[in-house]
């Protein structure tokens, strides 16, 4: 490595399962990057839902992973390990990884780094991995969701949902999202055609009558619960319903007979588990569909504080609200 980088660094760790203050800073020793990985100097990192599972002892690191949290980065590429190619030390990227975020220093492997957009914020490009990996995967993937087709975002005004609206707005779909009242007017300005109070209008009605009876074709959701028999009314015939988290509970009771009468596919998916190589081709995805639109100012994320990377509990108090528009950064 190179003779600038030290020995150790500061990081911040979970101290024990738990709330917000069991998030400590800590030092640790600097990581050496492995086969096919790059060290980078982090300038940021992206707070993620992921984060305060892992926090609360719900969604532990995989095998071989740092118990560091943090999931998505930018920075500087100060060292390479074997084999690793696409990268020299110098460049500047943001990169998706398998956690160690929350520190000043973080392996990626190469294959999941990606340039910065034109005309980005280094600092803001730490919100793109986690999430634009996520949406394009689920939505555009999974999903498929095709041209001419409608979709509704649950929880619009996360870095998820942000994301998801202005992605699929971009490329011309009909989007709709549930949310908090106050964020209904940034969400309609993100691209969604109807923003909908979730604590004061019901979203299936609102949307029944917004499509004409028709219903829409693809349905995020982050809430599960009782939301989704309530999805799966919803959805029109051959519609897709893919579930990434469930704030209302993961278990539920439902009647497979409209599952069945609308041929409907109810699905969903995990993004730290995947391979290198899945990981990899969805990045080349987002860079060659989604990253234009990043240099053209057409998609943004959406960031709703930058705090020190030492503040990451005050960063998990914010997330915990849900009362955020956007993404929430730490600086290291």
């Amino acid at each position: 490595m190179r003779p600038d980088v030290p020995e150790q660094m500061s990081c911040v760790e979970i101290s024990r399962p738990g709330g917000p203050e069991v998030l400590v800073p800590a030092t640790r020793p600097t990581p050496a990057p492995g086969p096919g990985e790059v060290l980078i100097r982090v300038l940021a990192a992206g707070i993620n839902g992921p984060d305060v599972y892992q926090r609360r002892g719900l969604y532990p690191a995989p095998p071989g992973a740092t118990d560091i949290p943090g999931l998505e980065i930018s920075g500087t590429v100060v060292a390479m390990g074997d084999g690793a190619t696409g990268w020299r030390e110098g460049d500047v990227c943001c990169a998706l990884t398998a956690g160690g975020g929350y520190a000043e220093y973080c392996t990626a492997p190469a294959a999941q780094c990606l340039p910065i957009p034109d005309g980005l914020d280094p600092v803001d490009a730490a919100g793109l991995p986690e999430t634009f990996f996520t949406v394009w995967s689920n939505v555009f993937e999974r999903a498929a969701l095709a041209p001419g087709e409608s979709l509704l975002v649950h929880g619009g005004g996360g870095g998820i949902g942000t994301t998801a609206i202005q992605i699929a707005a971009a490329f011309g779909h009909r989007v709709f999202t549930t949310c908090a009242a106050a964020q209904r007017s940034a969400l309609e300005a993100l691209g969604a055609e109807r923003a909908i109070d979730f604590a004061g209008e019901d979203f299936a009605a609102v949307l029944k009558e917004a499509t004409g009876g028709k219903g829409v074709d693809v349905i995020l959701d982050i809430v599960g619960g009782d939301y989704v028999a309530r999805n799966i009314a919803l959805l029109a015939r051959d519609g897709r319903l893919v579930s990434i988290a469930f704030l209302k509970g993961s278990k539920v009771e439902i009647d497979l007979m409209p599952v069945m009468l609308k041929r409907l596919t109810l699905t969903g998916s995990t993004l730290r588990v995947r391979s290198i190589e899945r990981k990899a081709a969805i990045g080349a995805a987002l860079r060659q569909r989604v990253w234009p639109l990043l240099a053209a100012g057409t998609v943004r994320p959406v960031i709703h504080a930058r705090l020190p990377l030492a503040e990451a509990a005050e960063g998990h108090r914010l997330m915990q609200e849900a009362t955020h528009l956007g993404k929430i950064l730490l600086v290291a």
